[in-house]
């Protein structure tokens, strides 16, 4: 029988990971949109069986007792109670997709905190984005919690981007969306803390447009489509993830993290970064990680990627091995287990 799998929306990455699992599992995609949370955007087509939804449509789905088992993630107000409750209504499986390593604090969160906390005890198993999240769904009450380690097309990501102009600068670049959670003015503050001369070094920022000024040495792109985005990659010295942590946002993981990594960049993240804390940038190893709001300390570490250029290249090779784990099929493989795993 096929797995009903709720989620809110398909970044281009996320289809090749849909299409791994469903070789191994078969599964049919309950859609319910919503903004997009990837810099990427969202595809139009996940490439696997699917259905559009509106989120109260959860229920009688998973309540149908027509599906092997229920998956859903943490996004949407309602289709994670649905989906919960109608599992349970039909006694089918329910596998948990948490991507939450942090209460959320804000009434609408409070007010389903204790329903969350049911849901983390009861639920026949929970697949986690990384070892961060996984340890917080542990410290709820989870059960057979399972690692799915955050992915993206290797093959894509990894593939030489067209030969950037010569140039003498040290090029440290931010990928995101333009929100509080992403840590832009603190990026800008280190920036300028830094003290990096314009001629030596500068900044690029693709996807948000902070007010910059005539001497940040800093240039802001609009969003980008994905083959934009490797080429800015491919032209950059550093990828620096300034998350910091909000009342309702904690970077889940970055994915941006994997795709410069296949690029071979070396990266500088805060700790409220998702793939610093579920152990993909390694502190010393393949990137430096700050605390957040420290903007010291991010000034100290482009500062000394800047003078190191030896320090670069060794990370970023290391980076290029260490990504190679975080694959589509490693995923998938996450994700079978869980499904597995309420059956022993």
């Amino acid at each position: 029988m096929t797995v009903l799998f709720v989620t809110n929306h398909v970044p281009p990455d996320r289809r090749g990971a849909f299409a791994a699992l469903h070789r191994q599992v078969p599964i049919e995609l309950a859609l319910f949109g919503g903004r997009s949370q990837h810099a990427t955007g969202s595809v139009e087509d996940p490439g696997v069986p699917h259905r559009h939804v509106a989120q109260r449509e959860v229920f009688g789905l998973a309540a149908s007792g027509g599906y092997h088992a229920v998956v859903c993630g943490t996004a949407g107000r309602v289709a994670l109670p649905a989906s919960f409750a109608g599992a349970r209504r039909s006694k089918t499986p329910f596998v948990l997709w948490s991507a939450l390593w942090a209460q959320p604090r804000s009434p609408g969160h409070a007010a389903g905190a204790l329903l969350l906390r049911r849901i983390y005890a009861e639920a026949d198993a929970v697949v986690a984005y990384g070892s961060h999240v996984a340890a917080h769904a542990r410290r709820r009450g989870a059960r057979r919690v399972h690692v799915a380690p955050q992915a993206v097309d290797q093959e894509f990501w990894s593939q030489p981007a067209p030969a950037p102009p010569p140039h003498t600068t040290t090029t440290f670049l931010f990928v995101g969306r333009p929100a509080p959670g992403k840590g832009v003015e603190e990026l800008l503050e280190a920036w300028r803390a830094s003290g990096l001369p314009s001629q030596a070094a500068e900044l690029v920022l693709v996807g948000v447009a902070p007010q910059l000024e005539p001497e940040d040495a800093a240039e802001a792109h609009p969003p980008a489509d994905p083959q934009a985005i490797r080429n800015f990659y491919a032209a950059a010295d550093v990828l620096v993830v300034a998350s910091v942590p909000t009342a309702t946002f904690r970077e889940p993981w970055g994915l941006v993290v994997n795709e410069a990594m296949h690029q071979g960049l070396p990266i500088i993240a805060t700790d409220a970064v998702g793939a610093a804390a579920g152990g993909l940038v390694r502190h010393e190893r393949n990137g430096i990680v700050v605390p957040s709001r420290d903007t010291s300390a991010l000034a100290a570490a482009m500062r000394r990627l800047h003078e190191e250029p030896a320090l670069r290249r060794r990370m970023g090779v290391q980076g290029r091995r260490d990504v190679a784990a975080f694959s589509f099929d490693a995923w998938a493989d996450g994700m079978s287990a869980a499904l597995r795993s309420h059956r022993s």
